[in-house]
Order: C-alpha cells, then sequence, then structure tokens
C-alpha cells in the first residue's frame, strides 16, 4: 500500500505489504514468548503487526485497513505463521476503529484499534502509564514476520532486531513535516538493522516498556542510512485510545 504527497518525498511508503515484510539484521525470537504479538492477516497473509493491549482490542496502523484489504484477520499466539500451530488462534475483527483525524492527516494520525469479536484469555501489553519524553540513544528492540535484508525473501518466523532511538529534531530535519515530534519517536538508520515493508503496526520497546509502534520508513530500501525510520509514540494517543476501550 502506497500512500503519495506531492511535496518534498513525492512517494512515502507506508510499511504495509505481505512478502515485503520483515526485520533486518535481527534475529529469531524465541518460539511462542510473545503471543500478546498479533499478526494482521487477509485471505491468510499477513499484512501489519499488531498487539493486544486489553482483552478484546488490539492496536495497529490505521493504514492496514485499505481499498484492497477490506477486513483483517487477527492471529495471535504465532511463531511462524505459514504453519497451523497448536498454538494460534484465529480471531475476527467487530470493529475498525481509526483516529478520526486520519483522513485528514494520514502520518501524524496513522492509529487504529481493532475490537475483536472474542474476550481473550491471552495476556496483553501494558500502555504507558503517561505521555513523557523518550531520551535518545536508548536500546529499544522491535519484532516482526519477514524480510531479512531489503528487496529479500519473507521468512515467516518471528524476528526481533535491536536499535537506538534517535534526537526528535534530527528527525525534524530529515522527514520535515512528516514528522512530528509530539506525536512520533524515531530510530537512528545504521544501514544494518531496521523494520521493514510490512511491519506496521508492530510494537517498540524500550527497557522493556512499551513505547512506540512501526509506522513509516524510507521507500525501497528501509536500511537507507540518511533517514530514520520512524514510530508512533503510543503515550501521545493514550486520552483516545482509553476513550475507545473504556
Amino acid at each position: 500500500y502506497i500512500k503519495t504527497y506531492f511535496c518534498m518525498f513525492p512517494h512515502i511508503f507506508f510499511i504495509n505489504g505481505g512478502l515485503e515484510s520483515g526485520i533486518v539484521g535481527g534475529k529469531e525470537v524465541k518460539p511462542h514468548s510473545r503471543p500478546n504479538m498479533a499478526s494482521l492477516q487477509y485471505r491468510r497473509q499477513h499484512k501489519c503487526g499488531g498487539m493486544l493491549i486489553s482483552d478484546d482490542y488490539v492496536l495497529t496502523s490505521a493504514h492496514c485497513l485499505d481499498k484492497t484489504t477490506n477486513f483483517l484477520e487477527v492471529v495471535l499466539g504465532a511463531h511462524n505463521i505459514s504453519q497451523n500451530e497448536d498454538s494460534q488462534q484465529i480471531i475476527q475483527v467487530d470493529k475498525y476503529i481509526r483516529n478520526p483525524k486520519y483522513e485528514n492527516d494520514g502520518l501524524t494520525y496513522d492509529i487504529m484499534l481493532l475490537k475483536v469479536l472474542l474476550v481473550l484469555k491471552w495476556s496483553f501489553f501494558w500502555l504507558p502509564k503517561n505521555n513523557e519524553d523518550i531520551p535518545a540513544h536508548v536500546e529499544c528492540s522491535i519484532a516482526g514476520w519477514g524480510m531479512k535484508k531489503p528487496g529479500g525473501r519473507a521468512s515467516d518466523v518471528l524476528w526481533e532486531v535491536s536499535l537506538k532511538l534517535q534526537f526528535s529534531f534530527e528527525c525534524k530535519n530529515k522527514w520535515k513535516h512528516h514528522f512530528n515530534s509530539e506525536k512520533m519517536i524515531c530510530s537512528v538508520s545504521d544501514g544494518k538493522r531496521a523494520f521493514c515493508q510490512g511491519d506496521s503496526g508492530s510494537p517498540l520497546f524500550c527497557d522493556s516498556e512499551l513505547k512506540g509502534m512501526a509506522a513509516y520508513t524510507y521507500p525501497y530500501d528501509c536500511t537507507y542510512k540518511k533517514y530514520p525510520e520512524v514510530y508512533m509514540k503510543i503515550s501521545a494517543f493514550l486520552p483516545w485510545i482509553k476513550k475507545n476501550i473504556k
């Protein structure tokens, strides 16, 4: 899925798309160690990542639902998404709740809640307690299903990579008005470690706490060193999230 802006960056790619998903420069996650991480699928093909944040709500990126992907299924308990593992639970979505400002500003408000049909018995990720600044150079990690190098083959198993955060002003200097310092954070681009196409909605952890959600990266090459990768800052959306999940 590509959303085009006629501006300084004519093609900004949202990181969506089944066989183009992935983590670059990481390692395989211990199988089934993150059962509360979701694979969002369309016709049994992985489209995006997501995270369970309550008994019956999953948080992900708003652009994961588009004109070509008009419904999603939530798969929890997966490690190898190409297999029918006994641990997997496939759950139907009852309601899609996009942030109401998404239609007018698809980058800054690229966040969505999925109300699922079952009351789940999984553990879930704890949301940040308040909206606080996240310092640069903190070591963080992100996991997802897929590609281990730009243009490479997608992996069926869950992979994880460690990343360091970047100063917001440096991200603003690179991405200009596409980067909102109040609602976004970004990681250092070292050319070796990155998330890639297809990992929209995947959770970013810093010091073992949920901080962000993968949003967008540089088109064609997610390891391009000139542009840092961008995440939605989850704590900036706490009032909206809490209002909707009650």
